[in-house]
């Protein structure tokens, strides 16, 4: 199915990048239907006239916003769905949903692998509600939502087999802050966008571990050579590596203050506890759960993964980061 006029937006999750998109999609659209889970932060919502949790600087007009904390409404009401929660809630939300999708274009700007499934967002969608794939679309970055929050210029690709449909999505996302362009490899987009998660990890504890910018440096660059390794052989493709959804995307990631994983990734490497560092966040690292999903869908296909498994065995396996980044700095060149 194509959609030639695209009809109502909708944005599913409350968190930081939801409101950023939020945001973004509001620059082009009269008005979108959004769902968030709590009423509380609904209410406080309508009364700030900001989310009352994330990006507070970001001042909405809410009379061209439609809440609801019913999932099921808010998906009756929309054509465009932009699903932006945390990965590992991913399926407690859509347990809910009782609503057909296969007369919707659904988005997803989830950055993590379903957990237990261990499949993608775009592929759970397929599988558990039987949505054809031209209408199943990915987000990627390079992007913080806290500098498109700052009105600072990112790029955007959105990632589907149709690229009618994606370029349908990109225009809704394209804005005086944001460049969106297109994509088929909705695939690599989605596991690179988890990968460079766990690489951000590391490079946070070898931050916190004071390994320096030289080390850092050739991190980056093994970690560019894992990543190509594990697309290749999951979802080969003619994509260019280098090209900012992968390549940039994995940068920001690993060396921006705005990283989560990286602050997670420094709070290990500093000597705090997995736990202690979760609490003290207050806020969900992907990379934590992407790292054991990647670890075990590296098991069907054997991919040499030396970073993917040094944060493995930091995080699951409590072997000391000091200990596991030496052997891992041996294996680089």
């Amino acid at each position: 199915m194509q959609f030639k006029n695209h009809g109502k937006v909708a944005i599913l999750g409350g968190g930081s990048w939801a409101t950023a998109i939020a945001k973004i999609v509001l620059y082009h659209e009269d008005s979108i239907n959004w769902y968030i889970r709590r009423d509380d932060r609904i209410k406080e919502f309508l009364r700030l006239g900001h989310n009352p949790a994330y990006l507070t600087s970001c001042q909405f007009d809410t009379s061209h916003i439609e809440f609801s904390s019913d999932i099921n409404e808010v998906v009756k009401k929309s054509d465009i769905l932009i699903f932006v929660t945390p990965s590992p809630y991913i399926k407690s939300h859509l347990r809910k949903l009782r609503t057909n999708l296969r007369d919707k274009l659904v988005v997803t700007a989830v950055k993590g692998i379903v957990p237990d499934e261990n499949v993608t967002v775009s592929t759970y969608f397929q599988q558990a509600f039987n949505i054809p794939e031209e209408q199943i679309a990915c987000i990627g970055g390079p992007s913080h939502a806290e500098e498109v929050a700052l009105d600072r210029l990112c790029y955007l690709t959105v990632g589907c087999p149709s690229l009618e449909n994606a370029q349908i999505v990109a225009d809704i996302l394209a804005c005086k802050c944001v460049k969106a362009s297109v994509s088929t490899d909705i695939e690599g987009i989605e596991y690179s966008s988890v990968l460079k998660n766990v690489y951000a990890i590391a490079a946070g504890v070898c931050h916190g571990l004071k390994m320096g910018d030289n080390f850092q440096a050739v991190l980056v660059a093994n970690a560019i050579q894992e990543m190509d390794r594990m697309l290749k052989t999951i979802k080969p493709s003619d994509r260019t590596i280098s090209d900012s959804v992968y390549l940039g995307d994995l940068l920001v990631t690993m060396y921006s203050n705005f990283s989560r994983n990286r602050v997670f990734g420094t709070m290990i490497g500093q000597g705090y506890s997995v736990k202690t560092a979760q609490l003290e966040m207050e806020m969900i690292a992907e990379g934590y759960y992407g790292t054991k999903c990647m670890k075990e869908i590296n098991r069907h296909y054997h991919v040499n993964t030396p970073i993917l498994d040094a944060v493995y065995n930091i995080l699951y396996e409590r072997i000391s980061p000091t200990v596991e980044i030496k052997i891992l700095a041996d294996t680089f060149r």
